[in-house]
């Protein structure tokens, strides 16, 4: 009987260990190893994607100041050329409105009168729709009458000078208005060389004129 449990422990013994012999061994996982090639690839990028951030950056924040700069410019310049164009016009509206004296008791025209004539030439040439008329004045000298029809005359003396140089006569209208108008108050020579005259005024298209 002794006998028969020895055996029996003995066979357990030899059965376990060839058990365990059978079982595979277990694995032992590998250590990870750093690879610095890889990290400093990496940071690299990473330093030229910043870098192309800041690159674009700035290269959009200059764009945005030339842009700026551009436009500014372009502001400058138009506001200097409007400024010149309303200047050119205020000079051919004066030029225009600038009004023709006359010797005392004459309605013919002087050279320095046919000279201002000539110089709203122009600006009657390059406006074909304006219409004007023409104001002729006299002095207080003479009767009311007389003095009524030296004023037309004077400003009719005006407009066929504009004709002879091309103008239309149905752009241009004519009136006298005699003593009635006065420039200047007074009864002396002073004052009445500034009242036998001729004044000038657009009736028609004022608002839309071009400078020649």
């Amino acid at each position: 009987m002794q006998r028969n449990k020895v055996l029996l422990l003995a066979a357990v013994a030899i059965a376990a260990g060839s058990t365990a012999a059978c079982q595979p061994k277990p694995e032992v996982a590998p250590v990870p190893t750093v690879n610095q090639d890889s990290i400093d690839a990496a940071n690299r990028a990473r330093a030229e994607a910043e870098a192309a951030e800041r690159a674009r950056r700035e290269a959009e924040e200059r764009a945005r100041r030339e842009a700026e700069e551009r436009a500014r410019r372009e502001a400058a310049a138009r506001a200097e050329a409007e400024a010149r164009a309303r200047a050119a016009m205020d000079a051919a509206r004066a030029a225009f409105a600038t009004a023709i004296y006359f010797d005392y008791d004459r309605s013919d025209l002087k050279p320095e009168a046919r000279a201002l004539l000539d110089a709203k030439l122009p600006l009657l040439r390059a406006n074909a729709n304006i219409r004007i008329r023409i104001a002729g004045h006299a002095d207080e000298r003479g009767s009311d009458e007389y003095n009524v029809a030296l004023s037309q005359r004077r400003a009719a003396a005006a407009k066929k000078y504009l004709v002879d140089q091309g103008i239309p006569a149905d752009r241009i209208d004519v009136v006298g208005f005699g003593e009635e108008r006065p420039a200047a108050m007074g009864s002396d020579e002073t004052a009445w060389a500034k009242n036998r005259r001729d004044e000038f005024e657009i009736i028609v298209g004022g608002e839309t004129l071009r400078l020649p």
